[in-house]
């Protein structure tokens, strides 16, 4: 039994109370009871109370204390209640009987003893009287309570008050008797109390408040909950209303603080734009914080670059990123955005950068003439609107110093305490890194536009097949610069290859794997491979890149893209085409009808082992190809066939030029700011018809060699080109000799006048003649080695039924000039 019972568990029954002891353990009898009903233990009180000594008690069973059985119902209920209270009936050792209030309490031991479960009983004795009368004990202890209290009558008249409620209102309670709570505390709040202590009155039911008051002699606002509670007299009736007050200020200010570093984690660092992140600072430290807060950045941040290492130089010099104001227009403001400002070392953003320390600093007069003294703009603003306190928080994130945060305080009363300058850092340290992860975003965009703008085309040549037109545009700030590129490379024959593609991803990695994807085209493109045999090439490219890139870093190096390929023969006026895993390109013919051809979509690059399809159609002269990538059909919100609609819409109409169609479509399709890389490549074919194209059948006769080169220099004299005659009769009978006794029939001679003049003959066979060195005595060898050197460019180009070999001559610049321009 513990030491509120008194306990005793030996035979000696001699009180354990001393006199001078103000606790009598002997004034309470108490004994316990195990679960089978046997007396365990037993207190002096207990035997001042029933007469018997401990020896005489523990041991026996409990019901034998009792004068008459205890019912049922009731001995039921002890096995399942924690807790049991009534009026006993017990049998007191002289034999009479004596009905007394017991208090059982069920206790579980633990340990081994658990599961063994007993009853302490309880019961006070009649003590003597008090000196000290209950109503003044009451009265005393209303007087000294901890808590506000104060006692107001029906009329709520106030007619007592306790010490801490004199405290609190600076007043003493007779100045206060007889006022009620309006007339005590001049504020609206009062008005509340007295509406809410009235309905207590009328319901008898406890009011509940939660007040914020700006009490006379406090500098600044309280917040208190307070309990109404009715009081009523022996008999019930209500006398009246006890008012209990607590206050819960530096509660309330602890969860504003929490709310303010909640709201920051959502509101700070929503974008990678470094101004925007330093604003939302600003806006989230008013009013909550501060009345005026300003922001000030390195000049060097900006740009994304590292700051130099220590503190900065004197004068320190900062560019104003953002700021805000408890008034309207941050009529405060002395330094404007964008603006940089120098700091005197003495003021307290340079000895804030330079301690790399927060600070806070109250307005004195000494110190607001230091700064009339050295910058007076501010001083005469700080003046004018009563600048009290400032709290300086360096900006730092990774090791880096990047500027500094200013709070200051006109409005609010009190100054910043050490609260403030813990939740000024947690909220600044938090804009820190968010402005160092824009900072080195920046940096990496930057480089990453530079790479891509070094490895898309700077200007697109002039081609005879095609006139061209294109954009690229990064994506917003967030996205970062992806991996779009196009393209447009010349081909054997006044062909032209038109290429856009896209890598998945963004950043540096994204714009590198971009350039070796666009190089490989350009080497594949060079050997003319038909388009699906280009871009199985390049899927086993990528493949590869991918694996490389798992070897190097360690992780999956998964490197996506699509590709469409498409190559224009202006003398035939078909297109061949086939896409990886690629939005559809759009054709506009000249009659304004735009269809999406269908061509088979493929695998995305990567995949490997899916075939890829080609797709030929002829076009009308004038046909406008539109090559894009899928950024500028998809963006939230919007339906990938709105897309395509409003794009056919756009190329439907008539425009004056391709670069105004270029600039219509992106002003149509794209937000302001796209989440994706765009590239936009647009076309308009142009044909060569029989007054630039001659051909001539070529029988497999070694004799057939003389009348093609006849053939040959009379349509250079029909076109005005005799000065290449001696050139191209040399590459016919060459290539046509080579057809005849290497080839196969049929064999064909063709002539093509465009910017250059090309000459190409082919037949069936498909084995490519290669340039050798001819030994001293051979007879034969030196054919294609004086091709080559005579021409502007020679090679092969493989067909579905055999092959071609071209060889080009550059024409000089006095000749006339083809019809295409006349």
């Amino acid at each position: 039994m513990n030491t509120m019972t008194g306990s005793n568990t030996g035979g000696d029954d001699r009180s354990a109370w001393r006199p001078d002891d103000p606790i009598d353990e002997s004034a309470t009898a108490g004994a316990g009871v195990d679960s089978n009903g046997i007396v365990t233990r037993w207190s002096e009180g207990a035997r001042r109370l029933l007469g018997y000594r401990s020896s005489e008690v523990i041991g026996r069973p409990a019901a034998s204390l009792l004068a008459r059985e205890a019912p049922a119902e009731t001995l039921r209920s002890l096995k399942t209640l924690p807790r049991w209270n009534g009026t006993a009936t017990l049998l007191h050792r002289d034999g009479h009987h004596l009905a007394v209030d017991l208090l059982a309490h069920r206790r579980e031991p633990d340990g081994e003893d658990a599961g063994r479960g007993e009853w302490l009983l309880v019961s006070p004795l009649a003590r003597s009287p008090s000196p000290l009368h209950d109503d003044a004990l009451v009265m005393w202890a209303f007087t000294r309570s901890p808590f506000t209290t104060a006692l107001y009558d029906t009329g709520l008249r106030l007619r007592r008050a306790n010490a801490d409620m004199e405290r609190v209102m600076g007043l003493p309670e007779a100045a206060m008797q007889g006022l009620r709570v309006s007339e005590i505390v001049v504020d609206p709040e009062s008005d509340r109390t007295e509406q809410c202590m009235r309905r207590a009155l009328e319901t008898g039911e406890q009011q509940h408040l939660q007040q914020s008051l700006h009490l006379a002699g406090h500098e600044s606002q309280t917040v208190w909950t307070t309990l109404l509670t009715p009081v009523r007299d022996a008999e019930g009736e209500i006398r009246g209303v006890l008012l209990s007050a607590h206050d819960v200020t530096e509660e309330h200010l602890a969860k504003q603080r929490l709310a303010l570093l909640n709201e920051a984690s959502i509101r700070i660092g929503s974008t990678l734009d470094l101004a925007r992140t330093a604003q939302e600072l600003a806006d989230v430290a008013i009013p909550q914080l501060a009345d005026f807060v300003t922001v000030d950045l390195l000049p060097a941040i900006e740009g994304g670059d590292d700051p130099r290492a220590g503190s900065p130089p004197s004068p320190v010099m900062l560019r104003r990123v953002a700021y805000q104001s408890v008034l309207e227009g941050c009529p405060e403001v002395v330094v404007k955005r964008g603006t940089v400002a120098a700091y005197p070392d003495d003021s307290t953003a340079a000895r804030c950068l330079t301690s790399g320390r927060p600070l806070i600093e109250n307005v004195t007069a000494s110190a607001m003439d230091r700064v009339a003294s050295q910058t007076p703009d501010r001083a005469e603003r700080m003046r004018r609107y009563g600048f009290h306190s400032v709290l300086a928080v360096p900006m730092r994130a990774r090791g880096i110093t990047l500027g500094v945060a200013t709070f200051s305080r006109h409005r609010r009363p009190e100054p910043f305490e050490q609260d403030d300058l813990l939740l000024g850092e947690e909220i600044t340290a938090r804009a820190a890194v968010c402005i160092d992860n824009a900072r080195r975003y920046t940096r990496e965009r930057r480089t990453s536009l530079t790479l891509q703008s070094s490895l898309l085309p700077m200007r697109l040549p002039p081609q005879a097949a095609v006139d061209v037109a294109s954009r690229y545009l990064p994506a917003s700030t967030q996205a970062g610069v992806g991996g779009d590129w196009f393209d447009v490379i010349p081909l054997s024959g006044a062909r032209v290859a038109l290429v856009v593609g896209d890598v998945v991803g963004h950043g540096i990695q994204a714009s590198a794997a971009m350039g070796r994807l666009r190089t490989a085209v350009r080497t594949l493109a060079d050997v003319d491979l038909p388009p699906d045999e280009l871009l199985t090439h390049l899927d086993d490219m990528v493949i590869r890149l991918s694996a490389e890139t798992e070897s190097e870093v360690g992780t999956a190096g998964d490197i996506g893209a699509t590709c469409l390929y498409a190559v224009y023969d202006p003398v035939s006026r078909r297109c061949a085409m086939a896409r990886a895993g690629h939005p559809v390109p759009a054709l506009a013919t000249p009659d304004g009808e735009v269809v999406f051809p269908d061509v088979p979509a493929g695998p995305p690059l990567g995949l490997g082992g899916l075939p890829f399809e080609v797709t030929e159609i002829e076009l009308p002269e004038g046909t406008v190809l539109a090559l894009y990538t899928d950024g500028l059909i998809e963006a939230r919100g919007r339906d990938l066939d709105e897309g395509l609609d409003a794009l056919r819409g756009v190329l439907a109409r008539p425009a004056r030029s391709l670069e105004s169609t270029c600039d219509t479509v992106l002003q149509t399709l794209l937000p302001d700011q796209p989440a994706d890389d765009v590239a936009l490549l647009i076309a308009r074919t142009r044909a060569l018809d029989a007054a630039h194209v001659a051909t001539w059948d070529v029988p497999p006769d070694p004799a057939a060699v003389a009348a093609a080169r006849k053939n040959a220099t009379r349509q250079l004299t029909a076109w005005g080109l005799d000065e290449a005659a001696f050139v191209t009769e040399l590459v016919v009978s060459e290539l046509v000799t080579n057809a005849i006794r290497y080839g196969g029939a049929p064999i064909q001679l063709r002539l093509i006048r465009d910017r250059n003049l090309i000459c190409e003959v082919s037949d069936a066979s498909n084995t490519s003649p290669h340039l050798r060195r001819a030994r001293t005595f051979d007879e034969g060898g030196r054919g294609l080695l004086l091709v080559a050197q005579l021409t502007q460019g020679w090679g092969t180009r493989q067909t579905y039924t055999g092959k071609t070999i071209w060889a080009e001559q550059t024409l000089s610049p006095h000749s006339p000039p083809s019809t295409e321009t006349d």
